[in-house]
């Protein structure tokens, strides 16, 4: 499977790309297509250059059983300002690399082959003295680099550090039946805590409110904790509370996660880079559906994926056919290279669609 994010040059909703490349990306495809896995798969490069945090989900059901391959091979590309960054590497299993390619701009910079017994070749200024014997440390050849030179913050360097510092904010979180996250950070936190303690809890009051829905709520700390509840009355006391996790729609647990892990990077700098959401609006109204995009394509420092089976945002009045992803068992394609017709903003892209246009 590939993904290819490059755009195309459409005269409307330029804040879904950037520099060239899709910016705010939706990926459909049939039930067992393999979307949650496909978000998994992009999220594997964690393991190999983070210490955040690594989902169940990441570790398990690892190699696709139906090639008689045992490596499992990843390749991904990146551009930073002028430089473009390839880093490919295969593994047997999520913790046991085999070997280790990374480029810049085509020049290999780092190398390194297990299989083979070849001897780590790193072509970064600040690593001549470096040992480059690491067949008994079993990490990723670049993490150890990482954590064990100094580099010159010139070049190629420069574009190693991007690329670190890109993975190392990368997030991919659902809320199904199971709220489950990997990357970004470590640990498990307190989804009230964090949004009180980062003083976001108005900011939090607001987006209810521009969503439409009840907003009616207040914290206190109790012990160690903090807890929101719905307020009614103007008593403003115990009997006049409910929990709000408790009592609140499932929607609504759905968009205080969503509020929880967005909430940097609508309101601070600390934002992540690239997150993944998988079925994003499985509780949601349609118009809510529409609320949270318009609220995504906002925040112009993040690249999102997120996957819908909802075909009402099919449209040109919210998203763009090149960032409209549609995936298959064995290729995912943007509606713009399934067809050859020439598609303009005044086309129904979903009753297009419907009809087959996109079938090819």
């Amino acid at each position: 499977m590939s993904l290819d994010l490059s755009s195309s040059n459409y005269e409307f909703n330029h804040e879904c790309v950037q520099d060239g490349f899709v910016q705010k990306a939706l990926i459909y495809g049939y039930n067992g297509a393999g979307k949650s896995n496909f978000g998994l798969a992009i999220m594997d490069i964690i393991i190999n250059l983070t210490d955040k945090e690594k989902a169940p989900l990441l570790l398990s059901n690892y190699r696709n059983l139906e090639t008689e391959n045992q490596t499992v091979e990843f390749c991904y590309k990146f551009k930073f300002g002028d430089s473009i960054v390839e880093y490919k590497y295969g593994k047997t299993d999520p913790q046991t690399l085999v070997y280790e390619y990374f480029f810049v701009n085509d020049k290999c910079v780092i190398s390194y082959n297990r299989l083979e017994n070849e001897v780590l070749v790193i072509d970064l200024p600040g690593t001549l003295t470096l040992n480059k014997d690491i067949a008994k440390i079993h990490i990723s050849a670049l993490k150890y680099v990482k954590s064990n030179a100094v580099l010159e913050p010139a070049g190629e360097s420069i574009a190693f550090y991007s690329m670190l510092d890109f993975v190392d904010r990368m997030l991919f979180f659902r809320n199904l039946d199971t709220r489950v996250y990997a990357g970004y950070t470590a640990g498990t936190g307190d989804l009230y805590d964090g949004i009180i303690t980062k003083n976001h809890f108005e900011d939090f009051m607001g987006f209810l409110a521009s969503a439409g829905v009840p907003s009616n709520i207040d914290y206190m700390k109790t012990g160690d904790q903090y807890k929101i509840f719905f307020s009614y009355g103007a008593e403003h006391n115990e009997k006049s509370r409910i929990d709000f996790f408790a009592n609140c729609s499932t929607g609504m647990k759905s968009l205080l996660v969503f509020f929880y892990w967005v909430q940097n990077a609508l309101f601070d700098d600390a934002s992540p880079s690239f997150v993944f959401m998988d079925e994003f609006d499985a509780f949601y109204h349609q118009r809510l559906s529409e609320f949270i995009i318009e609220k995504i394509k906002g925040i112009k420092k993040c690249q999102f994926i997120l996957t819908t089976h909802n075909t009402g945002l099919m449209s040109n009045d919210t998203m763009r056919p090149d960032c409209l992803f549609f995936m298959h068992k064995d290729k995912v394609r943007a509606l713009s290279a399934l067809t050859d017709r020439e598609l303009r903003f005044a086309h129904n892209i979903e009753k297009m669609y419907r009809a087959g246009a996109f079938d090819g």
